[in-house]
């Protein structure tokens, strides 16, 4: 919807259905702001392909080695209205609590990559004794609690 929004675009009216297997499918009924109905192909197709790739990847999550040290970096899209989501940080911060992993600093900074800018936290973990849980297992307790999937 975030998307949607970006680009201008009005939802009219929506349907929703759940299939056994547990697969979502979503019709989206929706016109340019204007109230007209969107009709040049290449248009269709543009919008198509970023709503492809945001419900792919809408968010990016990776621990890098820094030396001796992990960092964790998260970056998440900025809304064209320059929003970015003030929960993110509240939500990383749970997970690294319920992971029993300790934060020793953090930055915050926006950066821009290709059309899109992000807002990027990079976390440096506390590594002290006691702190074995494997960097693939973070990045998925992250990236779980950020998309909701707990």
């Amino acid at each position: 919807m975030r998307t949607l929004k970006d680009y201008n675009i009005q939802v009219r009216y929506g349907r929703f259905y759940a299939n056994p297997r547990g697969n979502y499918e979503v019709d989206l009924f929706i016109t340019q702001a204007d109230g007209k109905n969107i009709v040049d192909p290449n248009k269709q197709n543009a919008l198509c392909s970023r709503l492809r790739i945001e419900l792919l990847r809408p968010l990016r999550v990776a621990g890098v080695s820094r030396g001796p040290d992990t960092e964790l970096l998260v970056a998440n899209p900025v809304e064209l209205s320059c929003r970015g989501r003030p929960l993110v940080f509240y939500d990383i911060t749970v997970a690294l609590e319920v992971l029993q992993t300790c934060i020793f600093a953090v930055k915050i900074g926006r950066h821009m990559n290709r059309d899109r800018e992000w807002e990027v936290y990079s976390i440096l973990l506390d590594e002290g004794v006691g702190s074995l849980v494997p960097r693939n297992k973070i990045e998925d307790g992250v990236r779980n609690k950020l998309m909701g999937w707990e």
